[in-house]
C-alpha cells in the first residue's frame, strides 16, 4: 500500500507557478529598477566596494533583460535580491511588502523538513520525519542540492564574497527561500542517502504549511547547539565571564547590543563588569584568555571598542577611514523611517543631514570623509591583558562583532579558531542604515551608508572580500551534529594545554 501511495504522489506532483500577484507592466518595473539603481549610486557608498563599475553595469544589464518578460512582485523581488547580494554587504536587505507576503501562501508549498548545512552538505535536521536524521539530501525535485544552495544564497546577504555566513539564513528558512526561488510544489521528491551510506533513495513527501515549518524549526534536532545563532539576547546572557582554572579564563560576548551609547545605563554596567573581570585576570596572573565571539551578530558603539581597549597593546582607532557619498538624502520621497512605512518629515530630514554634515565634513575626491574628532586614537586600558588570546569565531559573527574580531586578529597575538565570519576582515558598510520603498512594487530595500576601512594590517591568510579567516579551522562534524555536541571550548582548552 505504501508503494502505491508513493507512486500516486509521483504522478500528481505538479509544479504550480506563483499566482499570488498579477504581472506588473514593464514600464512600472523599469521605473522601480531605475529608481533602485539611482538610490544606490547616490547614497550607497559600498556599491563599488567589492565590484567594479563594469561588473555593476553588467548585472544591471542582466536585470534589464529579465524585466522584459512579465513578472509578478516576487519575480521582481528575486532580481532585486540578486542585485543587493551582488554588492556584498551584510547590512543589505530587501523584503517584500506585507500584502505580498500574506498572499504568498501560508497553508502549503513549503519543504517538509528542517535542514542544516554541515561542511557543505544539506542534512535532515529532525529525528521526527520519514527520512532519518542527518541524511544527506542530493536532489529536490530533480534539482541538485549544490545548485539550490547557490541559487537561494542571494536571499541572505554577507560581506564581500563570503558564503559561509549564508548558512545562518539557509538553516533557518530554507523552505521559504526554496519557495521564493522555485515556486509552489505540492509534493517534494527528495533524493537522499542515510548517514555513512552512499546508497541513494528517493522519497515523495507532501508539502507543509508555514506554521508547521516554523514549529518544526523551533523543535529541530540541533536546537540545543545552535539556538544562539537566532537568539534575541536578554541583558543577562549578552556576555559572561568564567575562570576555567587558575591559568585560563573564558569571556563570552554574544552581542554588542549593550546600550546605545556611553551614557546608557546598560553600557555603564557592562563597562564596570569588564573592568572588574580584567582587573581580576591581572591580579591572578591568568596566562590564557578565551574570547568566545561565535554568536555575536553585532551591536552598537562603543561596546566593541571598549572591550578591545582591554586587549590592545598600543593605541588604536576604530577604523582607518570612513566615508559617505552624500550628506543630502537622495530621493527622500521614497525614504521610510519605521515598520509602518511612514515617510521622513522635512524636519527629520534636515536634522539627519545636519548630523551627517557634522561627522562627515572632509570632502575629498567626491566623498565625504569622517571628521577625526569622531575617530580618535584610544589608549589601551591600564588593565589590558598581556597573556595569550584565543578568539573563537563562526559564520554568525558580523557587523560590530566582526569589526571587534578583526581588531583582535590583526593587532594582538590571538590564535583564531573556528569558521570564517560573515563580516569582513578589512572593512564593511555599516553604522547608519536607511530604508527605501520602491513606488510600484512596494519592495523595501535597506543598506548602510558608511563605508568603513577597519584599522587592521594585511596578513597572509586574510583575503580581500572575505571574512576573518581562522588560524585553526574547526567546524561541527557530522558525528558532532548527530550527537548534538559543541566541543570548541574543549578543543581550545586542549590546544592551550599542548602549547603550554
Amino acid at each position: 500500500m505504501k508503494k502505491i501511495k508513493i507512486l500516486l504522489f509521483l504522478i500528481i506532483n505538479v509544479h504550480f507557478a506563483f499566482s499570488q500577484t498579477e504581472s506588473i507592466s514593464y514600464e512600472k518595473l523599469k521605473n522601480d529598477l531605475t529608481i533602485f539603481r539611482q538610490i544606490r549610486e547616490q547614497a550607497n557608498s559600498g556599491l563599488y566596494k567589492y565590484k567594479t563599475k563594469i561588473q555593476i553595469d553588467s548585472i544591471y544589464n542582466w536585470a534589464e533583460a529579465e524585466i522584459q518578460k512579465p513578472l509578478t512582485t516576487i519575480g521582481f523581488y528575486k532580481i532585486i535580491c540578486q542585485l543587493t547580494d551582488f554588492e556584498g554587504s551584510v547590512h543589505n536587505n530587501t523584503r517584500l511588502p506585507k500584502e505580498v507576503i500574506k498572499a504568498f501562501g501560508e497553508t502549503n508549498g513549503y519543504f517538509p523538513f528542517p535542514v542544516k548545512l554541515i561542511n557543505g552538505d544539506l542534512l535532515i535536521n529532525t529525528s521526527n520525519s520519514e527520512i532519518p536524521l542527518a541524511s544527506k539530501i542530493h536532489k529536490i525535485n530533480d534539482i541538485e542540492t549544490a545548485q539550490i544552495i547557490k541559487n537561494i544564497g542571494k536571499y541572505y546577504t554577507t560581506d564581500g564574497v563570503n558564503i559561509s555566513g549564508k548558512s545562518i539564513g539557509i538553516n533557518s528558512v530554507f523552505a521559504k527561500y526554496f519557495k521564493y526561488e522555485y515556486g509552489i510544489y505540492e509534493i517534494f521528491n527528495i533524493e537522499y542517502s542515510e548517514p555513512n551510506s552512499t546508497k541513494k533513495i528517493i522519497k515523495s513527501v507532501k508539502s507543509i504549511s508555514n506554521k508547521v515549518r516554523y514549529e518544526q524549526f523551533l523543535n529541530r534536532h540541533s536546537k540545543n547547539m545552535d539556538s544562539l545563532n537566532y537568539a534575541d539576547f536578554k541583558k543577562e546572557n549578552k556576555y559572561k565571564f568564567e575562570l576555567r582554572n587558575k591559568d585560563v579564563a573564558v569571556l563570552t560576548i554574544n552581542s554588542f547590543n549593550i546600550g546605545g551609547n556611553k551614557n546608557a545605563k546598560e553600557h555603564k554596567i557592562y563597562k564596570k563588569n569588564i573592568e572588574k573581570w580584567f582587573k581580576e585576570i591581572n591580579e591572578l596572573k591568568v596566562g590564557n584568555l578565551i574570547i568566545d565571539l561565535r554568536y555575536n551578530g553585532g551591536g552598537t558603539d562603543p561596546n566593541d571598542i571598549l572591550l578591545f581597549s582591554f586587549l590592545a597593546n598600543k593605541k588604536f582607532k576604530e577604523n582607518k577611514s570612513a566615508f559617505i557619498k552624500s550628506i543630502k538624502i537622495p530621493f527622500p520621497e521614497y525614504l521610510i523611517i519605521d515598520d509602518e512605512n511612514n515617510k521622513i518629515s522635512e524636519r527629520e530630514k534636515r536634522r539627519f543631514e545636519k548630523e551627517l554634515s557634522s561627522e562627515f565634513s572632509n570632502f575629498i575626491d567626491n566623498k565625504y570623509y569622517q571628521n577625526q574628532d569622531y575617530n580618535k586614537f584610544i589608549e589601551p586600558n591600564k588593565y589590558a591583558f598581556k597573556g595569550k588570546i584565543y578568539l573563537l569565531i563562526s559564520e554568525r559573527v558580523a557587523s560590530a562583532g566582526s569589526l571587534f574580531g578583526a581588531l583582535v586578529t590583526s593587532n594582538t597575538n590571538a590564535t583564531v579558531i573556528g569558521n570564517e565570519t560573515m563580516g569582513g576582515y578589512f572593512g564593511h558598510n555599516g553604522h547608519t542604515p536607511v530604508e527605501y520603498q520602491l513606488p510600484n512594487t512596494k519592495l523595501i530595500t535597506q543598506f548602510s551608508i558608511v563605508n568603513l576601512e577597519q584599522d587592521v594590517v594585511e596578513k597572509e591568510n586574510q583575503k580581500n572580500g572575505r571574512g576573518i579567516i581562522p588560524d585553526i579551522y574547526k567546524t561541527q562534524t557530522l558525528e558532532e551534529f548527530i550527537k548534538n555536541e559543541d566541543n570548541l571550548i574543549e578543543f581550545t582548552m586542549k590546544t592551550i594545554l599542548k602549547r603550554n
